[in-house]
């Protein structure tokens, strides 16, 4: 069966990899979009060895039947090749003007395309998110609170925290040409945190981030996905770098707020040239304040330098916080507020 895509066709990037489980509920949404205009979904099997191809082709007369192109590519290889190889594969073999990314074991609500398109002729150079529904509904409180509630301009101050990119890579939708200009996505396989290295060189080259406040997605949780896969030091050193390139070197001097593991930590890991920014350390906790001071005692210099501990009133910004966030019962937002600082200009969250 021929479709000839329409201009402005939007294409539904979907890598596979033994999604059995959850295919016919994935595919099944994106039959049931409402969105009007010219649709293709792009499927990229990375060497499933489960029943994911029968079921894909099932669908695949199911979705021409109602007016949406299907194409199908892979590979039989042993191994998998990656999410970064399967998702750039899928998008080379599509047609669409625009990206709608979607993983194989979440579901789309029916007006997902509809108004991420809208969203993206406005913002022709942003990533386009949106809020999910987590499942199971319990697993990942805290961070399905941050992706949901982030503030419009905390989508571009808080890039830097441990949740990594402030749109979660399943709901991104952009156009092709912005695609284009930035990627592709990081082909290293497994261990490779491809979303994240994308979402970097996307704001490097200058890109925005949307994000449509409706739950457009049910965002499903499962322990052995790819993304449980990269290691937390993987993760660490790349926002540290990015840290040091978007923020530290246009700052003269800084604050590391919090004098416990996770501030040292920051510290240890810095650039010379960016630990030497550090003018102090602070806190709440007195017993660290009474200490008066860090020493860096892994540091080859003679004196080993030696930080000052001040409490949090008495330290000057900028900051880089060190505390995670929606984890103190409201007490370090509320120090926060009572310093009258502007994110992104007197505090960046790291944690």
């Amino acid at each position: 069966m021929f479709f000839p895509l329409k201009k402005n066709a939007k294409s539904i990037i979907l890598p596979v990899h033994d999604a059995e489980p959850w295919l016919d509920e994935c595919l099944r949404s994106v039959l049931q979009q409402d969105f009007q205009g010219s649709m293709e979904l792009s499927v990229f099997n990375d060497g499933s060895k489960d029943k994911s191809m029968t079921i894909i082709e099932k669908w695949k007369v199911k979705l021409e039947g109602s007016g949406i192109l299907v194409v199908i590519g892979g590979h039989n290889c042993p191994s998998p090749r990656g999410v970064g190889y399967a998702k750039n594969q899928a998008i080379a073999q599509s047609s669409g003007s625009y990206l709608c990314f979607l993983d194989s074991d979440d579901v789309m609500m029916p007006q997902r395309v509809r108004l991420q398109h809208e969203a993206a002729a406005r913002h022709p150079t942003s990533i386009i998110g949106c809020q999910v529904r987590r499942e199971p509904p319990n697993s990942t409180e805290r961070y399905t609170r941050w992706i949901n509630q982030l503030a419009p301009d905390q989508l571009l101050t808080q890039v830097f925290t441990s949740h990594g990119p402030t749109v979660v890579m399943p709901t991104w939708f952009c156009s092709r040409a912005w695609f284009s200009h930035v990627g592709p996505f990081d082909e290293g396989g497994r261990g490779v945190p491809e979303d994240l290295l994308f979402f970097y060189d996307h704001l490097r080259r200058g890109g925005g981030v949307v994000r449509v406040d409706q739950s457009l997605l049910l965002y499903r949780f499962r322990p052995g996905a790819a993304t449980q896969s990269v290691l937390e030091s993987t993760i660490w050193t790349h926002r540290v770098c990015f840290l040091e390139e978007r923020a530290l070197r246009h700052w003269a001097t800084f604050t590391i707020w919090n004098a416990g593991r996770q501030g040292r930590r920051l510290y240890r890991s810095l650039s010379e040239g960016a630990r030497r920014k550090v003018v102090a350390f602070c806190d709440v906790d007195e017993k660290k304040i009474q200490k008066g001071f860090y020493c860096y005692e892994e540091s080859q210099e003679r004196p080993k330098p030696r930080v000052p501990i001040l409490h949090f009133r008495a330290a000057r910004p900028p900051f880089v916080i060190c505390v995670k966030l929606d984890l103190t019962g409201g007490a370090l937002e509320d120090n926060l507020r009572s310093l009258h600082l502007q994110e992104g200009r007197d505090f960046l969250h790291f944690s």
